[in-house]
C-alpha cells in the first residue's frame, strides 16, 4: 500500500530544527504521564470485566493476527489500537465496519476524523457489540420472558506530533454494558506513542490500553477493565514489498493463572512467552491492494476446543480505490465460529 504519512510530508527539517527543544520537553512529559498512569492502575487489583474490549476494531489489524500497533497508514480504524497513529490519516475521514461473531452476536462501529493544522489530529469513534436476544428463566426453570445483552463504547482520540519521527496521543473510552436488567459503565484512558522513520519504513509503538474501572458496577463488586500494555514493531523488506510486524501484549502477566487453555493444561515458559507475541505480515500487491497473514498463538490454544486446523491465524485483505477503501478479514474469535470483519472508509 502507498503510504500516506502527512506529517513527513508537511514538517520541514528547518521547522523541526526550530522547536527541537520544545518537542523534546513535550516528550518527555508523555513519557512520564505513559509510565506512571499504569503503575496506580495496576496496583489496584481486582478482576477484569468488559472482555469485548479485547475484540479487534480493525479489519486490518484483525488480519494480522487480532493486534498490532505499530502499522503506519493512512487507516482510521489503526488509531483504535493506538492513538498515536491518528496523526497518519487524511483529514475528515469517515469509517464505517461490521463484524460477525460468536452464533448470533455482531459488532459494527463508525469513526471520524479531524486535523488541526499540521501537529495534531482529534477523532470520535463508537462500536456495539450486540450478542442477540436470551430466554429468561427463574430458579425454578419457569420462562419469564426475553433480555436483550450489548457492549457499547464511544471513543474521543487526540493525538500531537511530537518531532520529526514522534507521535503520541491519548483516547478517552467511555464504555456501556446492558444485560437484561444489569447495566455498568465504565470509564477508560489509551495511552501510546510512535516513532517512526520514513528512510528504513521502520516503527515502533509503546501503548498502555484499557486503563480504567467501573464508575457503576453490575452489582456489588466493582472491576477493572482488561488493562494491556503492548510494545510493537513494524518494518518493510528493503527489496521486497513485504511488511514484517511483531507485537507483544500482557506485558504485566507472566502469571500461569492469567491464562487459559482448552485442555487444562499449565505452561512452560516457553509456552508463555509465545502468548505474548502476535506476528504479522502484509504483501503490498502495487499502491492500491495488500494481503495479511496473522499468527497468534495464544488464540490457538484457548480456541483448540472448536477444533479448527486455523486456529490462530488470520487472513485479510484491502483495496484503495481513489478516496474510497475497503477491506475485510477473517479470524477465529471464538471457539464457536469464525469472524468475517469488513470496513469501508471515505476521506471527505
Amino acid at each position: 500500500m502507498k503510504k500516506s504519512i502527512i506529517f513527513a510530508k508537511t514538517i520541514t527539517p528547518c521547522k523541526i530544527r526550530n522547536k527541537i527543544t520544545r518537542n523534546v520537553k513535550r516528550l518527555y512529559i508523555l513519557l512520564f504521564i505513559i509510565l506512571s498512569i499504569p503503575a496506580t492502575t495496576l496496583a489496584q487489583g481486582g478482576d477484569t470485566g468488559f472482555p469485548f474490549l479485547k475484540l479487534p476494531y480493525s479489519p486490518r489489524v484483525a488480519g494480522l493476527g487480532g493486534s498490532n500497533i505499530s502499522l503506519v497508514d493512512d487507516d482510521l480504524t489503526l488509531a483504535m489500537g493506538n492513538p498515536a497513529l491518528l496523526i497518519n490519516v487524511a483529514d475528515k475521514t469517515i469509517d464505517l465496519s461490521f463484524m460477525t461473531y460468536m452464533s448470533d452476536s455482531k459488532a459494527g462501529g463508525a469513526a471520524f476524523n479531524k486535523r488541526f493544522g499540521e501537529r495534531s489530529a482529534a477523532a470520535i469513534a463508537a462500536r456495539f457489540v450486540d450478542y442477540g436476544t436470551f430466554d429468561s428463566y427463574t430458579d425454578d426453570n419457569i420462562f419469564t420472558g426475553t433480555f436483550k445483552a450489548m457492549d457499547t463504547e464511544l471513543s474521543l482520540i487526540y493525538c500531537y506530533l511530537l518531532g520529526e519521527n514522534w507521535s503520541g496521543g491519548v483516547s478517552g473510552n467511555f464504555i456501556y454494558s446492558q444485560y437484561g436488567t444489569l447495566n455498568s459503565f465504565a470509564i477508560g484512558v489509551d495511552l501510546g506513542i510512535n516513532y517512526y522513520n520514513p528512510d528504513n519504513d521502520f516503527s515502533a509503538s509503546l501503548t498502555f490500553r484499557h486503563l480504567g474501572g467501573q464508575v457503576k458496577a453490575f452489582e456489588e463488586k466493582h472491576e477493572i477493565l482488561p488493562i494491556d500494555i503492548q510494545l510493537g514493531f513494524t518494518k518493510r523488506l528493503a527489496h521486497a514489498p513485504l511488511l514484517l510486524s511483531a507485537t507483544l501484549t500482557d506485558l504485566h502477566r507472566w502469571n500461569s493463572k492469567d491464562f487459559y487453555n482448552a485442555d487444562g493444561s499449565n505452561d512452560n515458559f516457553g509456552q508463555m512467552l509465545l502468548k505474548h507475541i502476535i506476528l504479522g505480515a502484509d504483501v503490498l500487491i502495487g499502491d492500491n491492494f495488500y494481503a495479511s497473514l496473522g499468527y497468534n498463538y495464544r488464540a490457538g490454544r484457548e480456541l483448540s476446543a472448536g477444533g479448527s486446523k486455523l486456529n490462530g491465524f488470520s487472513l485479510g485483505a484491502g483495496l484503495h480505490l481513489n478516496k474510497v477503501k475497503f477491506s475485510a478479514s477473517y479470524s477465529n474469535l471464538h471457539v464457536s465460529a469464525a469472524s468475517l470483519m469488513f470496513s469501508i472508509s471515505y476521506s471527505l
